[in-house]
């Protein structure tokens, strides 16, 4: 199946939503990017690797609010003006997505991607959920968090998730009014979910 679209996965802790982007790259057979982002990321702004990792989708507790909602209207870009090195990581990434996205269908996971490419016509963005029971048990095995730990984890990744994207967009994690299809994993699987997705991509592309 040939594509045009650029997919954005916005995904619970335990949800299966990187497995599920990166089976939907391979069936459609284009770029996938997750924590592959921040190399790229990394290259284009000459900030070194280690330091998007430090700040990878996490929340931060001073920034320019203004800025960061409308920060090209300003004029302002990653390298031109003196901020803070956090937020410098953070609009080098929005570059990175939107440079990515400008070339081609691709597939984001994370780190507001949604957000950056709103004004992009071909993407499609998604958010993956599950029940909390079927997370847990998901990154018990899959992760291999010992039980005692595991809802601990689960707790405090999805509020850094939110704690991040809440800041940096306007809009609101998990909020299905903020996204154009939300789906829970669990109900079909991760194969039948990421066949649910390609005819949804299918039937956008056919309008």
């Amino acid at each position: 199946m040939a594509t045009k679209t650029i997919i954005t996965i916005e995904r619970q802790y335990g949800s299966g939503g990187h497995l599920i982007g990166k089976k939907l790259a391979e069936d459609l057979n284009i770029p996938f990017y997750d924590g592959e982002l921040l190399k790229v990321a990394a290259k284009e702004s000459g900030i070194c690797e280690e330091i998007f990792e430090s700040f990878d989708e996490k929340p931060t507790t001073s920034f320019l609010y203004s800025l960061v909602m409308d920060p090209y209207s300003l004029g302002y870009n990653a390298n031109s003006f003196d901020l803070p090195l956090n937020h410098k990581v953070f609009l080098a990434a929005f570059d990175t997505i939107k440079d990515i996205a400008s070339k081609g269908p691709c597939i984001f996971v994370g780190r507001c991607a949604d957000y950056a490419l709103e004004d992009f016509d071909n993407c499609l963005s998604i958010f993956i959920h599950a029940p909390f029971e079927d997370r847990i048990k998901r990154i018990e095995e899959v992760y291999e968090i010992p039980k005692a730990k595991s809802k601990e984890a689960l707790l405090k990744k999805d509020k850094q998730r939110a704690s991040y994207y809440n800041y940096y967009s306007s809009n609101k994690w998990g909020d299905a009014k903020a996204y154009d299809f939300c789906i829970n994993s669990s109900l079909l699987g991760i194969d039948q979910t990421v066949d649910l997705i390609k005819q949804v991509i299918a039937e956008k592309e056919s309008q």
